[in-house]
């Protein structure tokens, strides 16, 4: 979705008639300032995006940012500054500041699993468990905290799963019918296929043809084994049941790519703070 009308729909569903509060406490002639901060340490994200906002909101309103998306913060630090008609300040926070706790969130849970990898070939994707309409700014913020995005819906990149390959009677007919399909609709998508097992991983080698295998819930043991197995003739991605905890164990067993869901469906959001000045 266009940023823009994404913005100007959500300034819509929170105002409508008009902020009634505000305009009641406060005189439309009166200028003010007020200073974003950090209620605790992180990675900001959506410094451009609150930019917008406060434009959209208000042309008059100038934006002064103290930290540029990506950047720790730390607790009680002042991000950014914005200045002008005090009505126009108040419509524009709420919604500046959903956007940015959310997005800095997933920006600092990316970075301690970026931070948990370093050193090894691994990289750290999202996946699409995402919030509905959310889904671009949540990506976004992966990246900011240093992640790599996976394909961003179901039209960009093809990944047989377990009830596809259930549905199509197999690995080797649904690879068929895959390629297939992208042959007669003239369609380059990359492939992607799931494993469940040692087998599916040997039968998926026997039939080729994907990209990237993506072995789902293997234990430590049985990721390397398979790592092995691939011996990079295909991309490897390992995915399910990964935390901070762990990451770095899956990371060691020499996989391409570690999918985490938790990313953008059980990050916290970053506690941040609109105070006038």
């Amino acid at each position: 979705m266009d940023i823009e009308r994404f913005i100007k729909a959500a300034i819509e569903e929170d105002i409508r008639e008009g902020d009634h509060t505000s305009l009641a406490c406060i005189p439309s002639g009166r200028k003010s300032r007020a200073v974003l901060i950090a209620k605790e340490s992180g990675i900001i994200a959506g410094i451009g995006l609150s930019k917008k906002i406060f434009k959209i909101i208000d042309a008059g309103l100038s934006v002064e940012s103290f930290f540029n998306d990506g950047d720790s913060v730390a607790k009680g630090g002042k991000v950014l500054l914005v200045k002008g008609s005090a009505q126009s300040i108040l419509k524009a926070e709420r919604l500046v500041l959903n956007f940015m706790q959310r997005m800095s969130g997933i920006a600092t849970l990316t970075r301690k699993f970026v931070k948990a990898v370093e050193g090894s070939p691994a990289e750290i994707l999202d996946t699409r468990k995402t919030t509905p309409l959310f889904r671009q700014f949540e990506k976004m913020a992966v990246k900011i905290g240093g992640g790599e995005n996976h394909r961003f819906g179901l039209w960009d990149m093809m990944i047989i799963k377990n009830n596809h390959i259930a549905y199509a009677g197999g690995i080797k007919p649904a690879i068929g019918a895959v390629k297939d399909y992208l042959r007669k609709n003239k369609l380059e998508l990359r492939i992607e296929i799931e494993a469940a097992s040692i087998a599916e991983v040997e039968e998926i080698l026997a039939v080729g043809g994907v990209h990237r295998i993506m072995l789902d819930n293997f234990k430590i043991p049985t990721l390397k084994k398979a790592v092995k197995l691939v011996n990079h003739r295909f991309e490897t991605e390992a995915s399910g049941g990964i935390t901070l905890e762990n990451v770095r164990d899956y990371a060691a067993t020499g996989v391409d790519y570690i999918s985490v869901g938790a990313l953008t469906h059980s990050y916290k959001s970053l506690d941040l703070s609109l105070k006038a000045i």
